[in-house]
């Protein structure tokens, strides 16, 4: 999986062209919003489903664009370590897996974690994702002794990404968020009384058998591992997520 400087992810409108020449359609459109040269980028691209009610004109795709030498670097080490590797996956992707497990029927669901790289905010709808935002706030600042001048930040963020959100995707009714810390940062406690929406802390227990991997039931464990887990939850649906989470958590 890619480190989130490695790849720039943006929505456009879709190319009016066959399927079979999209990539390159939208590449040509890329190449002047990207902060290297196209010729260096490797590039997919994936839908954005629009209104079935069919009341939205148009349609939307996201495009990826990675340097080549990040992706050649990541195939570089699984053939180092003779690992067959078949996909080179994002974290927006990895956490839209694990928010499809956590959807309530008819209802489109947001998820927020931290890393390292800071806040991954997404936001789906039927297994789909629809919009993705980073937070220039990471894991280590909402843990630390200070971190109480941060949750203003991510509360206005959020606000603004959701207001923007049900302009742009009237159809969807976000049923809550789902916050991924690891607890006792408490931002949890400042998001539920800020936002309209309810907030609850993420477990990943409720969702994946964890039963075999012990170690992945406390939250600090649980936040290392998500993007990890959301990953390897790429081919499997959401019915049998926990039954995929018990077979690889033999090895987390």
């Amino acid at each position: 999986m890619l480190a989130g400087g490695e790849y720039q992810l943006l929505s456009l409108e879709a190319p009016a062209v066959p399927r079979e020449e999209l990539k390159t359609a939208v590449g040509w459109r890329l190449k002047d919003m990207l902060d290297f040269p196209l010729a260096d980028a490797t590039i997919d691209v994936f839908d954005i489903p629009g209104d079935p009610n069919g009341t939205q004109r148009g349609s939307s795709v996201f495009a990826v664009a990675a340097r080549n030498s990040a992706v050649s670097a990541r195939q570089a080490l699984y053939t180092e370590c003779k690992i067959g590797l078949s996909v080179i996956d994002i974290p927006e992707m990895a956490q839209r897996n694990i928010a499809t497990l956590l959807e309530t029927p008819g209802r489109g669901i947001a998820v927020l974690s931290f890393d390292g790289d800071g806040g991954l905010l997404t936001m789906s709808f039927n297994g789909e994702l629809y919009q993705a935002r980073r937070i220039d706030v990471t894991l280590v600042q909402l843990q630390s002794a200070d971190a109480s001048q941060y949750h203003d930040r991510v509360t206005l963020e959020l606000q603004r990404t959701f207001d923007h959100f049900e302009r742009q995707f009237h159809f969807i009714s976000l049923a809550r968020l789902m916050l991924m810390t690891g607890g006792g940062d408490g931002l949890h406690a400042y998001l539920a009384d800020n936002l309209y929406m309810p907030v609850e802390q993420l477990d990943l227990a409720t969702v994946l058998d964890l039963s075999q991997v012990a170690a992945l039931r406390e939250g600090a464990m649980q936040v290392r591992y998500f993007l990890a887990l959301g990953a390897a939850l790429r081919e499997q649906g959401a019915t049998d997520g926990r039954q995929a989470a018990k077979a690889e958590g033999k090895g987390a």
